[in-house]
C-alpha cells in the first residue's frame, strides 16, 4: 500500500483528481500529513467517506517512541522510534546558537560496515521510506514543542544507499505547503559513494554535503571503513572537485579522531593536503565509545597536536561540541541496546 506521507503535492492532486476529488483535497490532506497526522481520523476537514476511501488502498507513516532520553547536560533529546513493522530507528534533536537541529537516520540498520560504528552491527535492514523520514522530523518537531530549524541525514544508515528514497525526502521537506526547510538548513552526510556523488551534483540541489572520511590513506581507511575498497581516497576527493565545481557548495570532511589509528601529525599533514585539494571544511569529532567497539577517542594532547597541524596547514576546521553523551546520543545505540534486549528475551525463551 501507498505511503500517503511520502507522496509530493502533485502526486496527491493526482491521486484524488482519480478519486473524482478537487484539486482543493489535496492542499488539505498534505497540510494535515506535514502537520504530523499520525492517522485517517486526523484528516478532519476532509469527508469521512473519503478519508475511508483512501484508507482502504494507503497508509499514513507513524512512528511510535519507544524512548526519549533528555541529556541533563546540554539538552540534546534523543529518541527511539518503532516503526509500523516493528523495526526501530533513532532520531536526535540538538540546541545550537543558530537553532534546533535534527539528525534523522535513513534506513533500519547500513550495509556499509563500519568498524568503529553501532549502526553497522547487524547489517542493513531495509531501507526507510521518504515518508518515514520525513515522519522522524515531524514527530520529533511535535514532542520537542519547537520548530527544527536545520536536518542533518547523519544517524542510522548510509543516505546515498537508500538514494531515490531520501532524494524525495529532501523535495518533501524543502516543499513550501510543508516544512519549507531551505536546502541550504540540510546536511547530507556519506562515507563516499562516488557514483551517487555524481547523481547527487546533477540534481544541484544546494544542500552541504559531508564526507566520512576519518582517513586520509587507503590503509587506514580501508581497514575502518570497507565502503572504501573499489574506491578509494583519491576517487572520493575527485568526486569532490566535481561536486563543488557543479554545485558551488563547499564540502565539509568529517574525521572521528580514533586514538591511536588515524590521529598522528603525519595522518593530519595527509588530511591537510585532501583538505586543500578539495576546499575542504574539516570537522574534528572526538569518537564516541561503541560498547561492542575496540576503539577509544583520542586523548586530549592527541587531539591538541592534531589540530595544530591543521592550523599551521591553514586548513578551516572545527572540533564538533560532544552532545547527549549521557544519553547514548551516537548513532545506533539505542536501537543495538534494543535489539540485544529481544534477543536475550528470545534466547531465554528458547532455553
Amino acid at each position: 500500500m501507498r505511503d500517503l506521507r511520502s507522496l509530493l503535492p502533485g502526486e496527491l492532486e493526482a491521486l484524488l483528481e482519480a478519486l473524482g476529488e478537487p484539486k482543493y483535497r489535496a492542499r488539505q490532506l498534505f497540510t494535515w500529513l506535514n502537520r504530523g497526522a499520525a492517522d485517517f481520523d486526523s484528516l478532519k476537514n476532509l469527508p469521512r467517506a473519503l478519508r475511508e476511501k483512501l484508507a482502504e488502498t494507503s497508509t499514513i507513516s507513524a512512528l511510535r517512541c519507544l524512548r526519549k532520553s533528555v541529556s541533563q547536560a546540554d539538552g540534546t533529546v534523543k529518541y527511539l522510534w518503532e516503526l509500523p513493522d516493528g523495526n526501530a530507528v533513532e532520531t536526535v534533536v540538538m540546541r545550537y546558537a543558530h537553532g534546533a537541529t535534527v539528525c534523522i537516520s535513513s534506513q533500519v540498520g547500513c550495509r556499509m560496515g563500519c568498524a568503529f560504528c553501532a549502526s553497522a552491527i547487524g547489517g542493513l535492514v531495509r531501507n526507510l521510506t521518504a515518508g518515514e523520514m520525513l515522519a522522524e522530523v515531524l514527530f520529533s518537531q511535535l514532542d520537542y514543542g519547537e520548530k527544527l530549524s536545520n536536518i542533518v541525514l547523519m544517524g542510522i544508515g548510509e543516505p546515498l544507499d537508500n538514494y531515490d528514497e531520501v532524494l524525495r525526502f529532501l523535495r518533501l521537506v524543502n516543499c513550501p505547503e510543508g516544512l519549507n526547510i531551505g536546502m541550504r538548513h540540510i546536511s547530507l552526510s556519506t562515507c563516499g559513494l562516488t557514483e551517487r556523488i555524481a547523481d547527487l551534483a546533477r540534481e544541484d540541489l544546494q544542500l552541504t554535503l559531508a564526507i566520512s572520511l576519518h582517513a586520509p590513506d587507503d590503509e587506514t581507511r580501508s581497514r575502518l571503513m570497507p565502503a572504501n575498497r573499489g574506491r578509494g581516497v583519491a576517487e572520493i576527493v575527485k568526486s569532490c572537485q566535481d561536486y563543488f565545481a557543479a554545485t558551488g557548495r563547499r564540502i565539509t570532511f568529517e574525521y572521528a579522531m580514533i586514538d591511536g589509528v588515524n590521529d598522528s601529525p603525519g595522518q593530519a599533514r595527509a588530511l591537510a593536503d585532501l583538505a586543500r585539494q578539495v576546499k575542504a571544511h574539516v570537522n574534528l569529532i572526538p569518537l564516541n565509545h561503541v560498547e561492542e567497539r575496540r576503539f577509544a577517542p583520542s586523548r586530549p594532547e592527541r587531539m591538541r597536536a592534531f589540530s595544530t597541524v591543521l592550523d599551521r596547514a591553514g586548513v578551516n576546521y572545527t572540533v564538533r561540541r560532544s552532545l547527549g553523551g549521557d544519553v547514548d546520543a551516537s548513532c545506533g545505540q539505542l536501537r543495538r541496546k534494543r535489539e540485544r534486549t529481544r534477543q536475550e528475551k528470545e534466547g531465554a525463551a528458547e532455553a
